[in-house]
């Protein structure tokens, strides 16, 4: 089969043939139809975090494929099967966050594309009980996404504890932020999403917004007090200087919910918080469950990402693609 592997933190993604691998015990073999890639994909190819992956890996852990065989003892996908394969891949589900429901939160966790490899190949293996199962009217396609960057602002947004009309902010319009404004729009709120120029006004009602805030020629925090506050804000774009700008501009007892990763700190000081009773609430990726959940509600909703597709010899242009910042708005890998 064929795979996009990475040799060294140094070199691009290289297409290798491997061995059709074998599933085991608990765990199913995917024939991949489509693969997301992601930021993290790239922090993983690069080394940029301080727990670095060991080479040679295959990255990817937004795979989409159907299942074509089994390892001993799964019952729950069956052959066949349109899955998943998420970021979180595995458990060791004895930990203390394990036993009460957090597995996303476990000591032991197995990361798919980091820790193992991931879905940049024809066929992947994945534990069977943390794939997401892929409700057969969403193409595979947007499934990919879905399963990532969808999964983590459709949580993101019902962790807000949002009432009904309330005013959410959206903090960015990229590969996060374009699916946050959709579901906090089907969602029933009114959303004010929040960018750099005005150039992405029109994308954003198209999105959902009600409303649009160009950072660049507008106080955001004041900006958002005109229309009441928000209850909550999710910061989408890793910019923790966006994030800061945006604090006062949350209602009393709004909450920010960190989405984008940024390694600078959010300034913030005591006195804003407790004046407005303010919450900072950073927020992690998915459960199985959460997985499910979210292709449910798309499936439902009609929420889809906008992508753009390449095929998986060209996984390295994809990459540079996704790291220019021109990609409109997540890059699916085709095999």
């Amino acid at each position: 089969m064929r795979a996009a592997v990475v040799t060294s933190f140094k070199e691009p993604l290289a297409i290798e043939d491997r061995p059709i691998p074998e599933p085991g015990l608990g765990q199913i073999r995917v024939r991949i139809e489509t693969a997301g890639v992601c930021h993290t994909d790239i922090h993983a190819a690069r080394g940029d975090w301080p727990v670095k992956p060991v080479m040679p890996l295959v990255p990817g852990h937004e795979g989409v494929g159907i299942v074509d065989a089994l390892g001993e003892g799964v019952t729950r996908v069956s052959i066949g099967q349109r899955v998943a394969i998420p970021w979180l891949g595995g458990a060791d589900g004895t930990c203390e966050f394990c036993v009460k429901g957090l597995e996303t939160y476990c000591v032991n966790p197995t990361f798919t594309g980091y820790t193992v490899d991931g879905g940049y190949r024809e066929y992947s293996v994945a534990n069977a009980d943390f794939v997401g199962i892929v409700p057969d009217t969403i193409d595979p396609l947007d499934a990919a996404p879905l399963t990532c960057a969808g999964v983590t602002t459709y949580k993101a947004v019902k962790a807000a504890r949002v009432g009904p009309s309330d005013i959410v902010g959206v903090v960015g319009i990229g590969g996060l932020g374009h699916l946050a404004i959709q579901f906090a729009n089907k969602f029933g709120y009114k959303v004010a999403a929040i960018a750099r120029g005005s150039a992405n006004a029109t994308l954003a009602k198209k999105l959902g917004a009600t409303h649009y805030i160009d950072s660049t020629s507008s106080n955001v925090a004041a900006a958002l007090q005109q229309l009441g506050g928000a209850q909550a804000i999710l910061a989408t774009a890793p910019s923790s200087k966006s994030m800061s700008e945006a604090i006062d501009g949350l209602a009393p007892n709004g909450r920010l919910m960190v989405v984008g990763a940024d390694s600078a700190a959010i300034e913030v000081t005591p006195i804003q918080l407790i004046t407005g009773v303010r919450t900072i609430q950073g927020w992690a990726s998915e459960t199985p469950a959460d997985s499910e959940d979210t292709l449910r509600f798309a499936e439902l909703s009609g929420v889809r990402p906008m992508i753009e597709t390449y095929p998986l010899e060209r996984a390295a242009e994809a990459y540079a693609r996704m790291i220019s910042g021109k990609a409109q708005f997540r890059v699916v890998l085709t095999m």
